[in-house]
């Protein structure tokens, strides 16, 4: 029983830290192999959730190099992406599945 009481205790402090909510949910569609928008701004220092939604009939995926992270989005549907707290600058992304048309920048200040 002690150990059970020691668990929800860590856990309960760990999930009332401030680093564990997000401040703001941010939208980015795909359309016709398109980010929409294209430049996206974020607050610095704020963990950050994205749902990529692809409109499109076809996969597409959500990649990014300076984010470390690569998500595919399947057609016609969406995923989430948390990121951050970011540092402020320029952070790009792409869809590797259509490199060429489909590219984006987050910009954290």
């Amino acid at each position: 029983m002690r150990k059970f009481w020691l668990l929800s205790a860590i856990l309960a402090s760990i999930l009332s830290l401030p680093g564990g909510a997000y401040a703001e949910d941010y939208v980015i569609t795909i359309k016709d192999h398109h980010f929409s928008p294209k430049e996206l701004t974020l607050p610095a220092d704020q963990k950050i959730k994205i749902t990529v939604k692809n409109l499109d009939s076809t996969p597409a995926e959500f990649e990014s190099y300076d984010l470390n992270r690569e998500k595919v989005v399947s057609a016609n549907s969406d995923i989430v992406v948390f990121v951050g707290p970011l540092s402020a600058g320029s952070y790009g992304y792409f869809d590797d599945f259509h490199r060429d048309t489909t590219k984006g920048t987050i910009t954290a200040k």
